[in-house]
């Protein structure tokens, strides 16, 4: 590849027409230099119309400053030092910037004048320097068309993409009906545990209400015992009041009994002594008293008074104590049967309420298991339901995640487009314009540039150091120009 650089320049004052042309070449060398070097002037609508103003100075290059290609001595020739200055880009949506002229050249003709030439020392190292940067701009340009093809394989990727996925949503999925299925058999199983727990609910209200009869019929025995056991503890005070009496009259049998062996003996006592002083003494009293005391048949009487009284009081109390018991008793028996009756009543109502209690247990336990298999459905059936939502979300986000990208994509496929086309259009119209300057100035060279887009899979050795080792495909920017320098004489 040949690559871009500044030719030299003749100098005569009859060359006008030659540095003219040699100042388009470098014109067109240095505006593509500028489009690849700025790549944002690249994206300039294409109703925009150009004007473009360049002034040439011709100056006298200093001794550091010299052309090549010419021997020193002659004296005919001078290096030429061009400067291109201003590169305007004006809006004008009604005409095109293919129409765009360039302006009028001013030659500064005291520097026409010949001067002696040597070698520049510097230009090789220019020369380099300038080598180096169109590769780095080459490759810069390659990586470009290299991102377009990228893009356009990404797009094509994206496309297909979305065929198969915009095919995929027109068949309907088999999810939802199998969904629809399940809920409608938990549908149909909550509805049999409803069944079974209103079916529950009226027996445990059945069994509620036998309980509280049964509470009702335990609570009256419970008051009917109470007051027996009152009954017989009044009955049992009557009975010990009755027996502290016996035992009262008892001690007071004892104690008239005692009395009347005391006043017994008394009497045998004071009868002894008065019969031994009747013995001993002699005298005759006689006494016409009208009485006749018989003192054993008084004390007989008294005795029999006082057994009588004392063996009517004990019969008395013995009759009235075995009545009491005899009745105590039988009231006993009869409150001893009633209440094992009542201790049997009352067994086999906390046999029958343990047993409904355990009833009720179990019932509860088989209402809290039901309930728990219902929550275990239904959290299921939720859960599925919120699997198949968040996948179908999944995949809506998905696809329009895949839509935004392919549309980004496409957003930026369009804008590279546009770039390259506005690139090439700007090229095109450089060339046309630089074209038809040289033949309206008259000068016969031959400008042709030609733009081979090439992929090289292996950098050889004159890639420079932009390019590396990677593959990567380049812009090769061949220039081929003819001047004719017939016309043309060394001094």
């Amino acid at each position: 590849m040949r690559h871009l650089r500044h030719l030299p320049v003749l100098r005569h004052p009859q060359q006008s027409r030659c540095r003219l042309g040699s100042s388009s070449s470098f014109f067109f060398r240095l505006l593509l230099l500028h489009l690849l070097c700025r790549p944002s002037l690249l994206t300039m609508s294409l109703s925009r119309n150009k004007r473009i103003s360049s002034s040439i100075s011709v100056r006298t290059s200093t001794p550091s400053r010299r052309s090549s290609g010419f021997a020193p001595g002659q004296g005919g020739f001078s290096g030429v030092s061009l400067s291109s200055s201003c590169l305007y880009a004006g809006t004008n949506s009604h005409h095109p910037g293919l129409g765009a002229s360039l302006t009028s050249l001013s030659v500064n003709k005291s520097l026409l004048a010949p001067l002696n030439l040597e070698i520049d020392p510097n230009l090789s190292m220019s020369r380099a320097f300038e080598k180096e940067q169109i590769k780095s701009l080459n490759n810069r340009f390659a990586s470009f068309i290299d991102k377009v093809r990228f893009l356009e394989q990404q797009n094509k990727m994206l496309e297909t993409k979305l065929e198969l996925l915009q095919g995929q949503g027109v068949s309907r999925s088999n999810v939802e009906p199998m969904f629809e299925a399940h809920m409608a058999n938990l549908r149909r199983q909550m509805d049999l545990v409803n069944n079974d727990k209103i079916k529950l609910d009226g027996e445990l209200r059945n069994m509620q209400g036998l309980v509280e009869d049964f509470k009702h019929k335990y609570e009256d025995e419970i008051n009917k015992r109470n007051n027996l056991e009152n009954d017989f503890v009044i009955l049992k005070k009557d009975v010990d009041s009755a027996y502290l009496v016996k035992a009262d009259l008892e001690d007071k049998v004892g104690a008239l009994t005692d009395e009347i062996n005391f006043l017994r003996n008394i009497y045998e006592e004071e009868l002894q002594e008065l019969q031994a002083s009747i013995k001993d003494t002699s005298v005759v009293v006689q006494m016409d008293n009208s009485r006749s005391l018989n003192m054993e048949q008084i004390v007989a009487e008294v005795k029999a008074q006082y057994e009588e009284i004392a063996a009517r009081s004990r019969d008395e109390a013995e009759a009235w104590y075995k009545s009491k018991f005899d009745q105590m008793s039988v009231q006993a028996r009869q409150f001893g049967d009633e209440l094992r009756m009542a201790k049997a009543e009352v067994a086999e109502v906390g046999r029958l309420i343990s047993r409904l209690q355990n009833e009720i247990e179990a019932v509860k336990a088989q209402r809290a298991n039901l309930e728990h298999q219902l929550a275990e459905a239904e959290e299921r059936g939720e859960l599925a339901v919120k699997e198949a939502k968040a996948r179908t979300r999944d995949l809506e986000d998905a696809l329009q995640r895949a839509k935004q990208d392919m549309a980004r994509q496409l957003r930026e496929y369009q804008d590279l487009m546009n770039l390259k086309l506005a690139l090439d259009i700007e090229i095109a119209t450089y060339r046309k314009l630089l074209e038809g300057e040289e033949d309206r100035l008259g000068q016969q060279s031959i400008l042709n540039i030609q733009a081979v887009s090439s992929y090289s899979p292996k950098s050889n050795g004159h890639s420079g150091g932009g390019g590396g080792g990677s593959s990567a495909p380049r812009l090769l920017v061949k220039m081929t120009e003819t001047r004719d320098l017939s016309r043309y004489s060394t001094l």
